[in-house]
């Protein structure tokens, strides 16, 4: 069997299932915050695989993304208002790539500085770049609007086959559009003879020093196609809001894409598009569920960096490898105990966290509150033992599982390096 052949084939058949999956999301979640969730999603996306261009790919942690997503939506929300004036003869699908230029021609100017050096001192500059951009947002109000920002309305010109990017269906088709073609042209990227280059600069510069090449312009010009995508982002968000504000250019917003990129699992390149959607939930439905939502989002980040550095995209592609040498049903009863212990954990944990936070936060309302379908009494010494004891119970277990899923584990990737390399 060509395996070049198989692999092509595969490839063919997951960009085409990804573009269904884009063409008949909005008819399946058809209420309007399932569809401002989906928009969002695509714009999370293309923001995070910018992001992990620097990351994964080139091994550049930066603390300033924001800045270039960020500009890249105030040049678009300025561009947009342009057209709305008639000074801009500018159709609105256009619009994303005024963000993308912006970003690009601020990646060259920052870039240039920030690339110069790579380590903690890069990550360093990035976060003073940022900080800098930030501090001038609050005091340039003219072009940033202060702290309200600068609003827009996309709804502009003359509608082209009835489309006036008035509802929000239209929207999400727009970002769609172009989050099909950014994922496409980031992957194309990966393949590139920069894109490998750029993965030798991450694992070893002193060799690619060594061979010729100059590290700081490799740097550079990922750098510089990173803004570029992050400012599609910028501007495609410019577009689903109508409006951008101090916000965006924020270290919090750079944090995000961090925290995400590497929870999706930055070391593949379909980790950051995961990471795009868990960012979505987290910062649409997690913050609706609890007011504690940034705290649990740190324990699961905590959690992930202990257990699993790689990801969701890492737990993901490790098991399929065991899967395809048919061995994962050997891991499945101890898999399905490490669920239950982890749920167990997890809801102690989050009861104990729930009723702290009601003491704090509501304790004028009364002591009761709900949580997972149990009322729980913050004034009852029981209730603060039992999750306690909940919490003690499902951590020991999963510990006490995880110690015998080690050896297991070791036991099955020996098998698959001794194996014959078409089942490893």
């Amino acid at each position: 069997m060509n395996t070049n052949s198989t692999s092509s084939n595969t490839l063919q058949w997951i960009w085409f299932g990804f573009a269904v999956v884009l063409l008949v999301a909005p008819w399946v979640f058809t209420s309007n915050l399932s569809l401002t969730m989906l928009s969002q999603m695509g714009i999370a996306i293309i923001a995070c695989l910018s992001y992990n261009l620097l990351l994964g790919q080139g091994g550049m942690l930066s603390f300033g993304h924001a800045v270039y997503t960020g500009l890249g939506s105030y040049l678009t929300i300025h561009a947009l208002n342009a057209v709305g004036k008639g000074e801009l003869h500018l159709p609105v699908v256009l619009l994303p790539l005024v963000g993308g230029v912006a970003g690009l021609g601020f990646a060259v100017l920052l870039g240039f500085v920030t690339t110069r050096k790579s380590g903690t001192a890069f990550s360093m500059i990035t976060l003073g770049m940022a900080e800098l951009v930030f501090a001038m947002s609050l005091m340039f109000s003219e072009f940033f609007g202060g702290e309200a920002g600068v609003s827009g309305n996309r709804v502009v010109g003359q509608a082209f086959w009835g489309i006036t990017f008035g509802p929000q269906r239209q929207v999400y088709y727009l970002i769609a559009a172009y989050t099909f073609v950014s994922v496409g042209l980031l992957y194309a990227f990966t393949q590139t003879p920069l894109g490998r280059i750029l993965n030798a600069v991450r694992d070893n510069p002193e060799r690619v020093e060594f061979i010729g090449y100059n590290t700081q312009q490799v740097r550079y010009r990922a750098f510089i196609i990173a803004g570029f995508f992050a400012g599609i982002a910028g501007g495609l968000g410019a577009l689903n809001f109508e409006i951008v504000t101090a916000e965006v250019v924020g270290t919090g917003r750079s944090g995000a894409y961090l925290l995400f990129t590497f929870l999706g699992g930055a070391t593949f390149f379909f980790g950051p598009i995961l990471g795009g959607i868990l960012m979505v939930l987290a910062f649409v439905l997690l913050s609706e569920i609890t007011k504690a939502w940034l705290l649990y989002l740190g324990l699961v980040f905590l959690f992930m960096v202990i257990y699993a550095p790689g990801g969701l995209a890492g737990l993901i592609m490790a098991n399929a490898r065991v899967a395809k040498a048919g061995a994962l049903g050997r891991l499945l009863p101890t898999y399905a105990g490490m669920a239950l212990t982890c749920l167990l954990m997890f809801a102690g944990a989050g009861a104990l966290v729930e009723m702290i936070y009601h003491q704090q936060l509501n304790a004028s309302i009364g002591p009761e509150l709900p949580f997972a379908g149990v009322v729980l009494n913050t004034q009852d010494s029981s209730t603060w033992l039992m999750a306690l004891a909940l919490w003690a119970v499902g951590f020991a277990g999963f510990e006490w599982l995880r110690q015998r899923f080690q050896p297991m584990w070791a036991h099955i990737q020996a098998e698959l390096a001794a194996a014959p390399k078409e089942l490893a």
